[in-house]
């Protein structure tokens, strides 16, 4: 196993401040460095007023890293910010070992999450448009590398490719995502005629998205206790008490300062969230930093534009928390909240209900004349909708009901609503 310095700053000027603080910023990087299967032997804290253009954090702290490496014995130093080309090279070359940044961390987790074909390309397509800027000289002279962290994914043999063969699997990989895009696509428009509500799981990554999706539709889904377990989205269908058909999807987890490149190369998972219903935010609330956490994922849906989705917080994880006055207090300040245990099963009753109440606030009263020739959509009805009065016609079932918008939606393209 490789044993990793990590090396996290904080920098006094504003225009380089974090809104999070040091000690968070220090917790999040040990355990993204744990999900990457990477040792620990030490950290360090950096205090600046702006980074410096050729070291980040100045030749004399490098040095002193360098230092630190040799008598601890780390092989990777990893850094808990982004580092420039230039500034990583530099590093390098005076610490005398590997130099990580957190944009490289998250891919290499990324790289050895991905299962499916979709996760796969859009690593790989995030990992080169990361390794393009740092091509130098003639080709990428990047073998010394060699095995470890920052090395998963396309591997030595697609890293030295010349600049243009990168350009070139580059437009390959953003034609594939193109398909997929048509593929997923296609799958939600197959949803949208069954007129199922869509509903996404979204949270901070280890909230326990894919553990509350497992609890409310008996699946097993892939649900660990580390970064990022889940990085391709699943559809898992669900019939709340009022007979009506939902879809449950279960999203990549969000983070902090999330690189928009990351963002650019995920949008086709991340179209799940874009394209929901109703948005079900997964949030720890028994971590520290839970106030945080949500920031986090509110920026997130600003970046791909699904701030103004119907939102439902489940204050997950509530099994780890023993003062019920720390539950009441989350949730005053989370509106909308519910406090639920998805690994023991608790309290998910109220938030099925919270959802049944939302989509019942959001029916509609049709009045229709429906065929009996349209046999299935007659029982579609009849399970789905809430049946006000019904008239069996000579020219077919009349009925006033309460029902969802899509399946109102499927009545009008037909013409069978407001006939009497």
């Amino acid at each position: 196993m490789e044993k990793a310095l990590l090396v996290t700053t904080e920098f006094f000027d504003n225009d380089y401040k974090d809104t999070w603080k040091l000690d968070d910023i220090d917790l999040e990087l040990k355990e993204l460095v744990k999900s990457a299967g990477i040792s620990v032997t030490d950290l360090m804290e950096c205090f600046k007023d702006r980074p410096t253009a050729a070291y980040y954090i100045g030749k004399g702290k490098a040095e002193e890293i360098g230092a630190i490496c040799a008598d601890k014995g780390a092989s990777v130093v990893i850094f808990g910010n982004d580092l420039s080309a230039t500034q990583q090279q530099n590093l390098e070359d005076i610490i005398g070992v590997k130099v990580i940044d957190r944009t490289q961390l998250i891919l290499d987790i990324f790289a050895h999450r991905a299962h499916s074909t979709e996760g796969k390309v859009q690593v790989e397509l995030a990992q080169l448009q990361y390794l393009l800027p740092r091509l130098k000289g003639k080709g990428i002279m990047l073998s010394r590398l060699g095995g470890g962290i920052g090395t998963r994914g396309p591997g030595e043999q697609k890293l030295e490719m010349d600049r243009r063969k990168i350009r070139d699997r580059i437009a390959g990989l953003k034609d594939e995502l193109k398909k997929i895009h048509l593929r997923r696509e296609g799958l939600r428009r197959k949803r949208h005629e069954s007129e199922l509500t869509i509903i996404s799981l979204i949270g901070y990554t280890n909230a326990g998205k894919s553990t509350l999706l497992n609890a409310l539709t008996h699946s097993d889904v892939i649900a660990e206790d580390r970064l990022f377990s889940t990085l391709d989205p699943t559809a898992r269908r669900f019939v709340l008490p009022n007979n009506q058909k939902v879809v449950f999807v279960d999203t990549v987890g969000f983070l902090h300062n999330l690189p928009h490149h990351l963002i650019e190369a995920f949008k086709a998972t991340l179209e799940e969230v874009v394209e929901a219903d109703i948005l079900i935010h997964v949030l720890d609330a028994s971590s520290p930093i839970v106030r945080e956490l949500n920031e986090a994922v509110h920026e997130v849906l600003e970046e791909i534009g699904a701030s103004d989705k119907p939102v439902i917080i489940a204050l997950n994880k509530t099994d780890k928390i023993d003062d019920n006055s720390m539950i009441e207090r989350l949730k005053k300040d989370f509106e909308n909240a519910i406090p639920v245990s998805a690994l023991n099963k608790e309290n998910l009753e109220e938030l099925v209900e919270r959802i049944s109440m939302m989509l019942f606030a959001s029916l509609v009263y049709v009045k229709a004349l429906i065929p009996q020739s349209e046999g299935k959509l007659l029982s579609q009805i009849y399970k789905e909708a809430s049946i006000i009065s019904k008239e069996f016609r000579p020219d077919g079932v009349y009925i006033e009901a309460d029902m969802a918008p899509r399946l109102k939606n499927i009545l009008d393209k037909k013409g069978f609503c407001d006939k009497l």
